[in-house]
Parts: structure tokens; sequence; C-alpha cells
């Protein structure tokens, strides 16, 4: 008994798990937020979150924390390369690129960008199901064990969500009413989310979007039985966390990779 779990031991301590990479320089860290902004676009635009030319995911840059990047005005999300990414600044100035910026994308992701320096990306699309839900007024209820991922830490911005954003104040009012939470939902507008990665704000909104989904499904068939708030509080804490984030959006990374390695050029 005592070889075989001495064998179990050492085969466990010879397991790979995914972790996020460090960098030895910016310019490494540049190119790998770039990378997984240019992928993390196709899988929305595959995912079938784009509506027209609406929808930005954007990423501090490591240097310049002031400045994020950004998918440009009207380009298709399934088309984004890495070499299409524009930097903008905080006065919505484009510093590097050749095409122009969203300007709702500038407005929001600037004032969030500004408020919470632990954010390193966020996502908005308008996506169906996130669209729908947020015409109810309500935050999501913990109906599913991916719902308690959200439980206590999304907030539900009421103020400005049907009018679209252009404006600097409005922005300012998404970003507090964000708070320190890793997603929101504005009201007759959509989904917003946060991250300390690319990868971590893409997944909380894939999931978010589904989430939305299910909750909508739930009420339609019936009256959806609530986790209680113990059960979805330990949940959450258990899978709602930053890693727990950038882990669960590793297999769509790779699905990506695989099937659209120009998103490199």
């Amino acid at each position: 008994m005592t070889d075989v779990v001495n064998r179990f031991t050492e085969s466990q301590s010879q397991l790979v798990f995914n972790v996020p990479p460090t960098f030895a320089t910016i310019e490494a860290e540049r190119r790998h937020r770039k990378e997984r902004l240019a992928g993390a676009l196709r899988i929305f635009g595959k995912l079938g979150f784009s509506e027209g030319v609406a929808g930005h995911i954007t990423a501090r840059d490591p240097e310049l924390l002031d400045h994020f990047w950004v998918n440009p005005f009207g380009m298709n999300f399934r088309h984004i390369r890495v070499s299409d990414l524009i930097l903008v600044n905080h006065d919505g100035q484009v510093v590097d690129g050749k095409r122009p910026v969203n300007r709702a994308a500038f407005v929001i992701h600037a004032a969030v960008h500004a408020a919470r320096p632990d954010v390193i990306a966020a996502a908005h699309a308008h996506s169906i199901y996130g669209k729908a839900f947020s015409s109810l007024g309500r935050e999501l209820d913990p109906l599913t064990q991916d719902a308690c991922i959200f439980f206590e830490d999304h907030a539900l911005v009421t103020e400005g969500g049907g009018r679209i954003v252009l404006d600097e104040e409005s922005g300012r009012i998404l970003a507090k009413g964000l708070g320190d939470k890793k997603a929101a939902i504005h009201q007759n507008h959509g989904l917003f989310t946060v991250g300390q990665s690319v990868d971590e704000a893409a997944w909380w909104f894939i999931t978010m979007e589904r989430t939305c989904q299910a909750q909508l499904l739930a009420e339609a068939a019936g009256k959806p039985i609530l986790v209680n708030a113990v059960d979805a509080r330990y949940t959450r804490d258990q899978t709602g966390y930053p890693l727990a984030g950038w882990f669960s959006f590793q297999p769509l990374w790779d699905d990506i990779v695989k099937t659209d390695p120009e998103l490199f050029d």
C-alpha cells in the first residue's frame, strides 16, 4: 500500500498546470497582451457577440499605464489581428495605429481604467442575452453554480443605459457604478466585465452572457429555485477569483490559436 501511495504522490508532482506567464521585458508583456486581445476579440466574434460596429475589449499597456490597446472602430471581430490593434491615450487620441477608435470604447474604458488601477482588461459587447437581461433592471440571481461566480460581485447601473455612451461623464457614471466588482449590468445596454488579464475579463463576459441566457430560459419555464447565500458565496470564492477566470479561458484560447493562427500577424 505504501508503494502505491508513493507512486501516486510522485505522479502528482509531475503534473503540469497552466499558469499565467511572466515576462522578462515590457515588450514581451505588451506583445502577450496584444495577442490575447486579438484572440479574445475573435472568440467574441465566433460566439456571435458582434452587433455591427458595437463592442470592444481593451488591454492596459504595461508601460504607458494611462494608455490602452483596443480593436479599431468598424472592424469585424473575426478578422482582428495583432497588427490591427490601436493604442489610445486617455484623451481619446490614437497614438499607435492608423484606424479610428470607437468613441464609446474610449469613454467607457478610459473611465474604468482610470478608476481601477487593478484592471488590466475590460470587455463590453452588445450580446443578445446580455441586452435582453439588462432591460429587466435587476441583478442576476444565483440559480446555478456558474451564476454564483457573480453572486454579490456584480452591479446594476441604472443611469444612462438607454442613451449611447459618447460623453465622458457617462463613462464615469458607469465606472462608479461598477465600483470594485468584476462585472456590471448596464440597464437597457448590456454587460461589462473587467479583469487582471485579458483572459479573465473575456471569460467573465462569456460566462455572464450564458448566465443571462440560463436565467431567462429558467424564468420562462417556471419559478427557479435559488442557491442559498452560504453555498453561493462558497462557490463564488472557489470559482470566481482572477486566476480561476484566467484558467477557464485557456481552452477557448487553445481553440482559437489552432483555428485562427493568422491572429498573430
